[in-house]
Parts: C-alpha cells; sequence; structure tokens
C-alpha cells in the first residue's frame, strides 16, 4: 500500500501537472470507487465546473480543493470563484493516477477519468478497486464523513510529534512499537516498509514493548521516521509496492532499504544477516545485532 511518501509524491506530481484543471466532464467506470455521495450522478454533477485549486495531504489522503467557476465561458480567475468542497482520495492498495493529454481509450482497470475542457484527462487507474473517492461539499464535515480522516494522529512533520508525544502515548502500552508505529491514530503515514526502515536507523528491535522504550530512544527514533521519510519523498518513494506517480513510474526508494525485504542479506553496518518475521500479521524486518 502507498504510503506517506509515496502519497506525497502523487500530491507534488498532481499540484504540478493540474494547472488550472477545470472539470468538465467525469465518468465513472466503476460505481464502487466514489465512497461519496452514494449516488455517482450526484459525485458528477457536483464536480462540474470545479477547478482543482490546490492539493493536501493528510496522512495517506489525498485532499483536492475545489474552486466554482461561476462564469463558465470566461477566462478563469480566482475573484471569479468560490469554495467548491472537496475530492479526497485514498489509493490503498493498487491506486495511481494517469494525466494523458489528447484523451485515450481506458485500460479495464479504469475507475473513474475527469476531463478539461481540452480533452485532458486525469485518469485514476486501480487494479485491485480498493482505493476510494469522496466528494465533499462545502457545508459538510470531511472528518465525520470521512471517519479515517477524522481519527488521525499528528503527522510525522508537524510539530506535535515529537518524543514527548510518544512517550505520553506509548507509555503503558504492551503492543510492539512496530505496531505502535502502524497504528494511524497514534502518528499518520508510516507503513510497513517506513516502519522497518525507522526502527533499524533508531537501532530499536521492533518486537520491543513501546513502553520500555526510554527517552533518549525516543528522540532518535522521532529523528530516524522524518529522516527516511523525507529521504523517501525525495527518492519518489519506494519500488515494492504498487505504486505509480502520475508519469506511471516506480519510486527507487526501495533500491535503498537497509532492511525491508532483505531477508538473509548481509547488514549493511554489522554483517549480520537481516531476519524476518510476522509482527501484527505483518512482515517485519530488522538487524539482530543492530537493533536492540
Amino acid at each position: 500500500m502507498p504510503e506517506l511518501p509515496e502519497v506525497e509524491t502523487v500530491r507534488r506530481g498532481l499540484e504540478q501537472k493540474l494547472n488550472n484543471f477545470i472539470i468538465k466532464k467525469v465518468e465513472v467506470c466503476r460505481d464502487s470507487t466514489v465512497a461519496f455521495p452514494s449516488n455517482k450522478e450526484e459525485f458528477i454533477k457536483g464536480l462540474l465546473n470545479s477547478l482543482i485549486y490546490k492539493w493536501d495531504r493528510r496522512g495517506k489522503y489525498l485532499i483536492a480543493q475545489l474552486k466554482e467557476v461561476k462564469n463558465r465561458n470566461a477566462q478563469f480567475s480566482l475573484e471569479n470563484s468560490q469554495n467548491n468542497g472537496f475530492l479526497v482520495i485514498h489509493l490503498r492498495m493498487t491506486g495511481y493516477f494517469k494525466f494523458i493529454e489528447k484523451s485515450t481509450h481506458p485500460c479495464k482497470h479504469t475507475r473513474v477519468r475527469f476531463f478539461d475542457k481540452n480533452n485532458n484527462e486525469l485518469r485514476y487507474v486501480d487494479v485491485r478497486s480498493f482505493g476510494q473517492m469522496w466528494l465533499i461539499k462545502k457545508d459538510l464535515s470531511l472528518n465525520k464523513i470521512i471517519k479515517g480522516l477524522g481519527s488521525l494522529g499528528p503527522e510525522p512533520f508537524s510539530k506535535d510529534f515529537d518524543a514527548n508525544y510518544l512517550k505520553k502515548v506509548i507509555s503503558k502500552r504492551t503492543k510492539s512499537i512496530k505496531a505502535i508505529l502502524l497504528d494511524q491514530t497514534i502518528v499518520a503515514g508510516i507503513g510497513n516498509i517506513y516502519a522497518d526502515e525507522s526502527l533499524y536507523s533508531a537501532g530499536i528491535a521492533p518486537f520491543r514493548e513501546a513502553r520500555t522504550i526510554k527517552k533518549n530512544e525516543l528522540i532518535k527514533l522521532k529523528e530516524s521516521i522524518v529522516t527516511v521519510l523525507k529521504k523517501s519523498i525525495g527518492s519518489g518513494g519506494t519500488t515494492f509496492s504498487d505504486f505509480r506517480d502520475l508519469e506511471g513510474e516506480n519510486g527507487n526508494f526501495g533500491l535503498q532499504t537497509n532492511v525491508y525485504r532483505r531477508t538473509g542479506k548481509e547488514c549493511r553496518k554489522c554483517g549480520s544477516l537481516i531476519e524476518r518475521q510476522k509482527i501484527t500479521g505483518r512482515s517485519t524486518h530488522w538487524c539482530p545485532k543492530c537493533q536492540k
């Protein structure tokens, strides 16, 4: 599943590519992709003549701020527009966007298509069809309608995410620190790959009870999380997921991982063999010597 770096890479690509993209036509190829509103015709109607004004990210959710273009025949200006709600997308396991100039015939995994007046297409493709979209009108609450969005913990790059916060939320927890990092209500956006890599960088064994981790270790863990995520964003995400950016390319962070999917290979630091086991149902990779 795409994690924070992959979703952030997509957000930046969308923001760069969709300059003054005003939605003139919407085609829903798979009804189940539209989570809200329940009527796909209402979804389509609500998006028409909307400018995709700004792209944000919260955890693994993409959030497009929409502006309504009132004078549809005139040159667009921000002064001639008003807020028209939000289009929210969760890519889940295999969802991705493609921007296509002069639209072509869609592949069989195409779920939703957005077109502008020049027939440029923003195409949402999802092989396993777990991804979802929500159109939230301006008078509705994103957090109330999208429960997962409302329950997210702080962003790893925010000032609210620090060692003091971590100490507070894990002080009595007997869960493994790996399970804690995967809990989106504690910290938003971290998944399996970056939890493993961050714990390796911090020198913390993934199966340790969260409450046993000392303050100085939490300081290092927080720093490691931020460093690993920033490095991955700079690399465009990881090759190990089904992620594709707006140009259809994988990221290359997967080529640089220290433990993830390196079972039986030598640790880059000490030469010990990387081990693997399941923690809370997720494959977990670590170095038995470097991580304690």
